[in-house]
């Protein structure tokens, strides 16, 4: 890049991911907003990450990455044999990276390290480097390590997420939390504050009724008349709640769709295939057009610590939402969604958890089908929720002011004009 003389360059940010990218996955899909938020805010963020992905990488986005061959072929979350060599390889690309950035006077300032396995990279290379770590922390590893493991050793596994979150933390020059549950867990271990920075989210227009109803049609669909989960397929989703609660649903209630870019695996269980139906989107607007179309949006997960995308999504619909306490962040009870409490009032107590969550599931999708004002009213509750605390320029802004907190130099930038 040729700068005039007398123009500064704009503050460089490396954004790390140690994953697919593109994938229609929701850290991938953070991952970007964050870096076009950055890049409207003045600065010249350039992403580092896996070199295979699905579809067409984006034009707007500076991407640096190692040889597609050394990317593991599977793409989705969690422990993979090919990922060390990834990550290797990775740590190679993100070192020769700075250095050339040095070289040409232009460095990079930060970098955004996306989830534990990227911080673990960029910190061990941070010597070398000289640039320093921000951990941007999408969950709690603590409560999603175990959804990869046996479940004899799930107790092994939460230990162990907790220590390597909280040694990444105390190491850290900052971190990122995108939801209070994870900003109280990491605060008392990091050795600067915590800020905590929900993700950014440019809502667009509404694809077509027309769009809607093609892709509804493709899928043996009714517009409005059907409850959709939109997401993968990882066992920390507790997809399971879904085919229990859809077993119970009246049929005035529609059936309960899980849309995927993944195939369903034969371990998930589908009691009931007539109320729950499986399938698999061609690319991200086949699924917009079926959250759009949805009469009801939910989300299943239980585990506390993160901040689920797809939720951004599903406020954009202005669809009305179910989801779990703690596993909703920023989503009120009763103004932006229906929110299931661990002790609902509303379901009698049984002694079996996944019982009680199953059938909290099932009152609220019955009730919402009932009440058609009712979902209107929570739907608009969380449009509004989207459009006041998570549109691009505000994010971006805290972003950079946290940034210039931390100890050490940093320009904040002027923000580029809108584009026409």
């Amino acid at each position: 890049m040729t700068l005039q003389a007398g123009i500064e360059p704009d503050p460089r940010l490396a954004l790390m991911g140690a994953f697919a990218f593109p994938f229609p996955q929701g850290s991938q899909i953070f991952f970007a907003e964050q870096a076009r938020a950055l890049t409207a805010a003045g600065t010249r963020p350039t992403l580092l990450c896996y070199g295979r992905g699905s579809g067409h990488a984006p034009g707007d986005l500076e991407r640096i990455t190692p040889p597609a061959w050394l990317a593991p072929r599977a793409m989705g979350s969690g422990p993979r044999w090919a990922k060390p060599l990834a990550d290797l390889a990775l740590l190679g690309t993100w070192q020769a990276a700075a250095r050339r950035a040095g070289q040409q006077q232009q460095p990079f300032e930060f970098v955004l390290a996306h989830n534990a396995e990227a911080a673990i990279i960029a910190l061990a290379a941070r010597r070398a480097t000289r640039v320093r770590v921000v951990y941007v922390a999408h969950t709690l590893l603590q409560h999603e390590l175990s959804a990869y493991l046996p479940e004899r050793l799930a107790r092994e596994a939460g230990r162990a997420g907790r220590q390597i979150e909280r040694s990444i933390a105390r190491r850290a020059d900052g971190v990122i939390a995108l939801c209070e549950a994870t900003h109280q867990a990491l605060s008392p271990h990091a050795q600067a504050d915590v800020a905590l920075i929900p993700p950014s989210f440019e809502a667009r227009p509404a694809p077509s009724a027309q769009a809607q109803a093609q892709s509804c049609e493709k899928h043996g669909l009714v517009p409005g008349h059907y409850t959709l989960y939109s997401g993968n397929l990882d066992r920390y989703q507790e997809l399971d709640l879904l085919a229990r609660a859809a077993s119970q649903l009246p049929e005035s209630a529609g059936p309960l769709v899980v849309a995927s870019h993944a195939l369903p695996s034969s371990e998930q269980p589908n009691p009931d295939p007539a109320r729950l139906l499986r399938v698999r989107v061609r690319d991200f607007d086949e699924m917009r057009h079926l959250i759009h179309a949805a009469g009801c949006l939910v989300a299943p997960r239980r585990r506390v610590g993160g901040f689920p995308i797809k939720l951004l999504n599903y406020m954009e619909a202005g669809r009305p939402i179910v989801a779990f306490a703690g596993a909703a962040p920023g989503l009120e009870a009763d103004e932006s969604a229906w929110i299931i409490a661990p002790e609902d009032p509303r379901v009698p107590a049984e002694k079996d958890t996944r019982s009680q969550a199953a059938h909290a599931l099932t009152h609220a999708l019955t009730r919402l089908a009932a009440d058609p004002e009712l979902g209107r009213r929570l739907g608009a509750g969380a449009r509004r929720q989207l459009e006041t605390r998570h549109p691009g320029r505000r994010i971006a802004a805290e972003t950079l002011d946290y940034l210039a907190g931390l100890p050490g130099p940093f320009r904040r930038p002027n923000p580029h004009p809108p584009r026409c």
